[in-house]
This record gives structure tokens, C-alpha cells and sequence, in this order.
């Protein structure tokens, strides 16, 4: 299994040899380290490695975390289930070549907040009547509790307005368009979740 961290930092297009064209969203990335490899029969047990990601400053960084990556300042340390930990290494790095022009991934991330929202935007709710007395309540919910339906309380997840967006959003079968290795580059077939600069897993599907 393949995996890179890597931000979010725009779209483009790609031209296809055959002349076609093909939306992408550029990722930068830097090289990751890996901090911990955890295996099966080892006190872990179970087999994943843990990498850091995206460097700065030592101040900034808690003692226990220097600690733990050998005086190194990272934003980011996420932890990917390996079948193969013992392959990894404790302080080598995993690069942005490690993906090639072609293969399946699986992008992870999260999706750009949207504030509150009410059910028509939220969920798709059509809203009320357009006539025959309607005034106020076009794009209400209706009603959301009842004795029938919930013993007259309002039942838990009820799909009515609120925070709309900040949510992990997965999407699988994309495909990897191009690969920069000198400029720390990799492009992936259509939109994936997320603001420019925020943070997007790349898996190996």
C-alpha cells in the first residue's frame, strides 16, 4: 500500500496524449518521515507507520511530541494501517515519486465549512407549496416532532438547519494525472474535498 500527506492548492487541466483534457486538483507536498513503525506481534498489535508531515518551528511544538520525533518540528503526524510495516524504517522518508502517472488512489480530506444551513440547502428538502395560502414558510422544514413519531420530543437525527460542511468526505477511483518530483507536485483526476491549503490523504486504492 502507497500514502502521501499533502495540501490542497488548486485546479488545472491536463491534456491527454490523444488530445483529450482532464480537470485535476494540484497537491503540494514535502517529504514525509516516518517517526514509528508498529507491527502485529509487536506491544502495538496491529501493523501500521506513523508520519510527520509539513515542518516548523521546534518552539511551537510540545516536549513530549520533540521527544518522540527526535528534536524535529512537524504540523502534522498521522498514522496509515500498513500490511507491511516491516519494510519501513524509523527516520526515512517517503516522497511524492512513491505515486506514478496512472494509478488508482483514494483521496481523504475535509470539506470546506459552510456556516449554517437550513434542510433545502442542507439535505435538498423541495420546502412548502408555492400557493393557496403559503406566506412564510416556502423553505421550512415542517414539522420535526409529534407524539406519533418520537413520543413528543424531537428524535435524534433529525435532519432539520445546522453546520453545514467541516466534514471527512472520501472519494475513491481517481486516478493520478501527473507527478513533479522536483517541485514536490502530484495532480489527481477531478475536485477533491477541501479549501485551498488544507490537508488531503492520498491512498493506494
Amino acid at each position: 500500500m502507497k500514502f502521501l500527506l499533502a495540501r490542497k492548492a488548486g485546479m488545472t487541466q491536463i491534456f491527454q496524449e490523444n488530445g483529450d483534457v482532464k480537470a485535476g486538483t494540484v497537491l503540494k507536498t514535502t517529504p514525509m518521515t516516518i517517526t514509528q513503525v508498529k507491527t502485529a506481534d509487536g506491544v502495538d498489535g496491529y501493523s501500521a507507520v506513523q508520519v510527520a508531515f509539513d515542518e516548523q518551528k521546534i518552539e511551537r511544538v510540545s516536549k513530549p511530541v520533540l521527544g518522540h520525533t527526535k528534536g524535529k518540528g512537524f504540523k502534522v503526524i498521522k498514522e496509515f494501517r500498513v500490511d507491511n510495516a516491516a519494510d519501513y524504517t524509523v527516520g526515512s522518508e517517503i516522497l511524492v515519486d512513491t505515486f506514478e502517472v496512472g494509478d488508482g488512489v483514494t483521496i481523504a480530506g475535509t470539506s470546506k465549512g459552510k456556516g449554517f444551513a437550513g434542510g433545502v440547502q442542507r439535505y435538498g428538502f423541495k420546502g412548502g407549496r408555492r400557493t393557496h395560502g403559503q406566506k412564510h414558510s416556502e423553505r421550512e422544514v415542517g414539522s420535526i416532532g409529534g407524539g406519533g413519531r418520537a413520543g413528543g420530543r424531537v428524535a435524534k437525527g433529525m435532519r432539520m438547519g445546522g453546520r453545514m460542511g467541516g466534514d471527512r468526505v472520501t472519494i475513491t477511483s481517481l486516478k493520478v494525472l501527473h507527478v513533479d518530483a522536483a517541485k514536490g507536485e502530484i495532480i489527481i483526476s477531478g475536485a477533491i474535498p477541501g479549501a485551498r491549503g488544507s490537508l488531503v490523504e492520498i491512498i493506494s486504492a
